[in-house]
Order: structure tokens, then sequence, then C-alpha cells
């Protein structure tokens, strides 16, 4: 089940870019946050997800981008449908390579 998202793209962007850009004002990014958050009306937890998040998909921080786990997804279901495809070949060849040879024992 996905949560609904309380917080527009639009507002999750501003949030994370006052943390990044009052960062040297506190003395902590979790600070940061924490003095942050309250005034966009989220927990500094989420907050914090949300600059971890940025930080991936600007290569600012090593992990996984959006784009990187959609081409992942997208080459799993391929894979799957090849498997599948490929399960029916089988089959397939093994049906008619039977009828072959009944086909021969019979003449």
């Amino acid at each position: 089940m996905k949560k609904s998202n309380k917080f527009s793209p639009e507002v999750r962007e501003r949030a994370v870019h006052m943390v990044l850009e009052h960062r040297g004002e506190y003395s902590s990014m979790w600070t940061a946050i924490e003095s942050i958050a309250p005034k966009i009306g989220c927990v500094p937890q989420t907050l914090n997800e949300w600059v971890r998040k940025h930080e991936v998909e600007t290569g600012m921080r090593n992990g996984v981008t959006s784009a990187e786990r959609e081409r992942v997804k997208a080459l799993e279901r391929e894979v799957k449908e090849l498997r599948k495809a490929n399960e029916i070949l089988k089959l397939a060849s093994a049906f008619f390579a039977q009828a072959e040879l009944d086909r021969r024992f019979k003449s």
C-alpha cells in the first residue's frame, strides 16, 4: 500500500533548498533539519529523507537514483516476460518434437 503524499513536490523541493541554503547557520545538518521541519509542517525524519534523496539524485551522496531504480524495474519486468516466453517456446518445441516422432513411427 502506498502512502499518500501530503506535501507537493514543490514544497519538498523548497524545504530541501531551505536546509541546504541555511546549513551553515547550524552546528550540523540534523540541527538545520530539526529547525526547518516544523516550519514546513513535517517531522525532522521526513525532511531528512527528502534531503538524502536530493543528495543521491544530484550525486552528492552515493545511492540509487530514481531513474536507475525505474530502469532496474523495467529490466526486471522484461526478464520476467522473456522467461515466460522462453518457457512457452520450450513447451512448444517439445510438443512439436514429440509430434514429429509420432509421425515417423506411424509411417
